[in-house]
């Protein structure tokens, strides 16, 4: 998967289905970016980018292309999952394979959609999900140790990973995910060799009901904050089935609907924004009357292998960078002018490149 993932996940009955299914719908009318199906639960999204439009238009540009996010709908996680209970290692093997979660949790109540407990606690739901992912995590971190520290006795270069992996296992015997575990620069890089599910970033996703529009806000989702504060991680409260009623719309009636509603823009928007936030990934832009595009990167980034993003002839042959800043661009309207202007900045390939910087890249 070239660009970076989020795996949906949560109990039965918590609006999952319907957040992916609003997410895909949007996906699949996406006129740039045709919704890719690359397995029955992949959903390609466009990011919502309107810098895009406005550079077009001063480029005259044939078409624009967005950055996109992939969402990956993981199903069948119950309690014991851990052990192989439902599609249990089915879909660890998906949430592996995803660079962060989206945990959807149940934060209405409605008597016609019945909880898997049998009551709504969001808090109760969080752990069950949070344990399944810290026992299969156990379980592959003793494996790996007891290799390790087989082969150790023979290689002493091995010794730190062994050190290593003894922490996580104390941790997460604990009952506590990887990523509150504290360790040095050097721990850290020899752990990130496994991809352990308890190390990924999780942004939570407080399903309510219509009757908490606009304001999104509830008993629980303050709980589900406070949860999510003291853990490290973001929430983000969204109402599917009004998403999903979205989806059904135009893009004006959609805009006015919510107008209707005092709201400023979709929740998938804003999941898809926040799902950029916690991968730290930012766009640079490429304009030009073939087409204005965004490219996606990860924060910090150097303007060498950004340029691989387009074509790693590109980054292998770059010379500089000619970088000017989005206000910028708007501002003067060409590049000529904003290089008149002295705005145009020419950059070498250790320049780290920021979110919005409109670049022309000049290579062999």
């Amino acid at each position: 998967m070239s660009n970076l993932s989020c795996g949906i996940v949560g109990l039965p009955n918590v609006g999952k289905s319907t957040l992916f299914n609003a997410l895909t719908k949007k996906a699949a009318e996406a006129a740039n970016y045709p919704f890719c199906t690359i397995d029955p639960n992949i959903g390609i999204v466009e990011v919502a980018d309107p810098r895009l439009a406005i550079l077009s238009k001063l480029s005259n540009s044939k078409k624009i292309i967005p950055a996109t996010m992939t969402f990956v709908d993981i199903a069948g996680l119950v309690k014991g999952a851990s052990q192989g209970e439902g599609l249990g290692n089915q879909f660890l093997t998906n949430i592996r394979e995803t660079d962060a979660i989206v945990h959807v949790v149940r934060c209405f109540e409605n008597d016609d959609v019945i909880h898997v407990s049998g009551k709504v606690d969001p808090i109760a739901d969080i752990e069950v999900i949070n344990l399944e992912l810290v026992l299969a995590d156990l379980q592959m971190a003793d494996n790996i140790l007891g290799r390790l520290e087989k082969q150790a006795k023979g290689k002493k270069e091995l010794q730190p990973a062994v050190d290593v992996l003894k922490k996580a296992v104390i941790h997460l015997n604990n009952n506590l995910p990887l990523r509150t575990l504290s360790l040095n620069e050097e721990e850290e890089k020899l752990l990130s060799v496994y991809r352990f599910l308890t190390t990924k970033k999780v942004l939570y996703v407080a399903n309510v009901s219509e009757n908490d529009l606009p304001s999104m806000e509830n008993e629980y989702v303050a709980r589900v904050r406070e949860y999510a504060i003291k853990e490290g991680n973001s929430i983000m409260p969204i109402c599917a089935r009004l998403e999903e009623e979205i989806g059904q719309l135009s893009n004006e009636e959609a805009l006015e609907y919510l107008k209707s509603l005092d709201l400023q823009e979709t929740g998938l928007d804003r999941l898809i924004k926040a799902a950029f936030k916690i991968l730290d990934l930012i766009t640079y832009i490429t304009t030009g009357e073939i087409e204005t595009r965004a490219w996606t990167i990860v924060k910090g980034t150097n303007a060498q292998e950004s340029a691989g993003k387009i074509h790693t002839d590109i980054q292998k042959g770059f010379i500089r960078a000619e970088v000017v800043s989005y206000d910028d661009m708007v501002t003067y309207k060409t590049r000529s002018a904003a290089k008149e202007a002295g705005k145009a900045r020419s950059e070498g390939k250790e320049y780290l490149v920021k979110d919005g910087d409109v670049i022309l890249f000049f290579h062999n």
